[in-house]
């Protein structure tokens, strides 16, 4: 008997001695997938650092970018702004030069037939009266006219003003 139970104590010491070195080579590869699995984790978690401070940095490149948009639409819609009331006040210079224009002209035509007049007038003599009373009469509607044009256009000055 005493046979038998040592066999039995050396079967159970072999099995159980097989079963440790089993384990423990089990145990070695667990361990072995443990750090690799610990590294990719670290390795991971690096990773996931330099993406969040490169998240970060394109964020605030992001609100720079955003904000200096932000200026230049400012800037060209003031820009723009500036055109407009340049524009407006080029038309409004290129009005005033013509109806300027247009004043000189009328009063230029007012003067020039006075003198005409006033030179018929001097020699009277040589002219029909009836013509020259239409002459004279044409020639106040003239300088009327160069009149009006002229305050037409002081007006329109002073309510620019």
């Amino acid at each position: 008997m005493l046979a038998v139970l040592l066999a039995a104590a050396l079967g159970l010491g072999g099995y159980l001695w097989l079963t440790t070195v089993r384990w423990q080579a089990d145990s070695a590869t667990w361990e072995a997938e443990a750090r690799g699995y610990a590294d990719r984790v670290a390795t991971l978690r690096a990773e996931l650092e330099a993406t969040d401070a490169e998240l970060v940095s394109a964020r605030e490149q992001l609100a720079t970018a955003t904000e200096r948009i932000s200026d230049l639409a400012n800037e060209k819609a003031q820009l723009g702004d500036e055109n407009v009331a340049s524009q407006q006040y080029l038309d409004y210079q290129t009005q005033v030069s013509e109806a300027a224009g247009a004043v000189a002209t009328a009063m230029d035509q007012c003067v020039d037939a006075q003198t005409q007049l006033i030179g018929y007038l001097q020699d009277s003599d040589a002219y029909d009266q009836k013509d020259l009373d239409r002459f004279s009469t044409e020639v106040r509607k003239l300088c009327k006219q160069a009149d009006a044009a002229h305050e037409q256009l002081q007006r329109e000055l002073q309510q620019d003003q």
